[in-house]
């Protein structure tokens, strides 16, 4: 089954629930809305019920985030193995209000494809990039997954 690649974008309020001790944005719920932004990526093109989340690569905030802060977070679907997928996951601030251009964390999420007993199961995607920004991740992700 041919899947075009396409990007997902979801936006969260950062609110001082979401904060740690030091004021800033707490890594573990940076890391849960990076994996949920990777899932909406992933259960647009198989079950949400077949998905399960391995494995988080690459995970590296750059900078603090505020409470009253919006990221936005997107996502695309970058690699097809055989019962797997990879998300390439960017979560950027609105530095100045209007634009979602500073990129606070980005990584790889992988997910497999299950069956009802957690099993990894054949997913038969084809991946087909749209533009010149997804072949430049793919490339990208090669190149980190050689490492």
């Amino acid at each position: 089954m041919k899947f075009t690649i396409k990007q997902y974008t979801t936006h969260r309020l950062v609110r001082s629930e979401h904060l740690n001790h030091h004021g800033t944005l707490y890594a573990g719920r940076g890391a849960e809305w990076f994996v949920e932004s990777g899932f909406v990526a992933a259960s647009d093109i198989l079950p949400a019920h077949n998905l399960i989340c391995v494995q988080i690569d690459s995970l590296h905030f750059k900078r603090p985030v505020k409470a009253g802060e919006v990221i936005c977070c997107n996502s695309r679907i970058i690699h097809a193995g055989r019962t797997s997928i990879i998300a390439y996951i960017r979560i950027n601030g609105k530095t100045d209000g209007k634009s979602c251009s500073d990129t606070i964390v980005d990584g790889y999420a992988t997910f497999v494809h299950v069956d009802e007993n957690t099993r990894p199961i054949p997913h038969e995607l084809e991946l087909e990039p749209s533009c010149e920004e997804d072949l430049m991740l793919i490339e990208k992700f090669h190149l980190v997954s050689r490492k």
